[in-house]
């Protein structure tokens, strides 16, 4: 059978080992291995999560009664803003809790009573790893820190994951996504520009994609941990997180940039610092103009992509600008915001009068990279998602 699959063309090969209907039917890699989630809110229960994905066994723990908070924090806003749906999910769990916390078996503990700490001892006896983003020494005052634990399991993986670290002036400070975001200066460029590249606003994202990047590097330590537990040490090991570090790892070169020129970046909304044509244009018509879905009828938007020499020049020729083609026939000079600042709004012009969809047509027909920015419905319905 491997023989066989080896000889298949590269899509063949992973349509058939990736087959979405044989999914339940693929060996898990961490298959056996137990992990706690001491978790509330998305970055330490997203870090579990994934570990749950790769065929762990993970329970998270939760406090009596109320649960973890974020079965209660609601998305439900939309809802009230165009209840077209006669579903009303404004009552039951979460889908935010669902989206950290999937994979995952559920119980309750209150940590501070001698019988839960019995079963909590039992339970860490059983357990490979452990993840905790409760505010740092919080188990220790409980008596259920991490000394604690290892003289439970010695081969006992514990990740402890939070805003500002389990050291430093701001430890003890609350945070969430868009804080660590703040703190480590990630909103110093996002946004919009007003008029000019250095003017305008930040912007926050809508998802807590922070949170989700961090606790995707907390569970790649934890792996390392086990791995070097499995294989080298035979013990386990401690790892530490900070939202507000590993907001600032997520500024890609921006902190290298200022330490080598002194240069700070700045925020270029929609446009690109480095290539150019690379952006989002808006679209002048919408696609489902008599819709009641608000996100379905305003005007659409689409990713244009352009930057080498040979293709912006096809572009300006379609769009009717062959002068700006002229102008800035190289790269260097149509990445200057000043270039950019004539260039998009010509690309807008062109599309006044077009949904995203007969935008897509018109780019993809010259050879233009284009790509209509969709809606989760929309998305959730190409022949793409529905293939994988």
């Amino acid at each position: 059978m491997t023989e066989h699959l080896d000889k298949l063309p590269f899509e063949d090969y992973c349509k058939t080992i990736f087959n979405k209907d044989a999914l339940f039917d693929k060996p898990e890699s961490l298959k056996g291995y137990r992990v706690l989630s001491c978790t509330q809110y998305i970055l330490g229960p997203c870090a579990a999560a994934y570990l749950g994905e790769l065929g762990a066994e993970v329970i998270k723990i939760e406090v009596p009664r109320l649960g973890e908070p974020m079965r209660h924090c609601s998305p439900y806003n939309e809802t009230w803003f165009y209840p077209v749906s006669r579903w009303n999910p404004g009552r039951g769990t979460s889908p935010a809790f669902q989206g950290a916390n999937h994979n995952e078996y559920f119980v309750t503990l209150d940590y501070r009573k001698p019988e839960a700490k019995e079963i909590f001892y039992n339970m860490v006896q059983k357990t490979d790893a452990m993840v905790w983003n409760y505010r740092p020494g919080t188990f220790d005052r409980w008596k259920i820190g991490y000394g604690a634990c290892k003289e439970v399991n010695p081969r006992i993986v514990l990740a402890w994951c939070g805003g500002f670290g389990g050291f430093g002036p701001g430890r003890n400070w609350a945070s969430y996504d868009i804080l660590g975001q703040a703190k480590g200066g990630v909103f110093s460029f996002t946004g919009h520009r007003a008029g000019r590249a250095s003017a305008g606003f930040p912007s926050k994202h809508t998802t807590w994609i922070m949170d989700y990047s961090i606790g995707m590097l907390v569970s790649t330590a934890m792996l390392a941990g086990l791995y070097w537990r499995d294989t080298v040490s035979g013990v386990g090991n401690f790892f530490e997180c900070s939202q507000v570090q590993g907001s600032t790892r997520y500024t890609e070169y921006a902190l290298p940039l200022w330490g080598r020129s002194g240069v700070v970046r700045m925020r270029w909304g929609n446009w690109d610092t480095e290539i150019c044509v690379n952006g989002i244009c808006a679209c002048g018509l919408s696609s489902h103009p008599h819709s009641d879905h608000p996100a379905e009828k305003e005007e659409g938007y689409i990713c244009v992509q352009a930057y080498t020499d040979e293709d912006f020049g096809k572009l300006m020729n379609l769009i009717g600008r062959p002068d700006l083609g002229k102008k800035y026939a190289t790269h260097d000079d149509r990445v200057e915001a000043r270039a950019q600042e004539e260039i998009y709004p010509a690309i807008e012009d062109f599309l006044k009068n077009k949904t995203k969809e007969e935008a897509d047509r018109i780019f993809k027909s010259k050879g233009i990279i284009s790509q209509p920015l969709l809606t989760v419905l929309e998305a959730a319905n190409t022949d793409h998602w529905l293939d994988r």
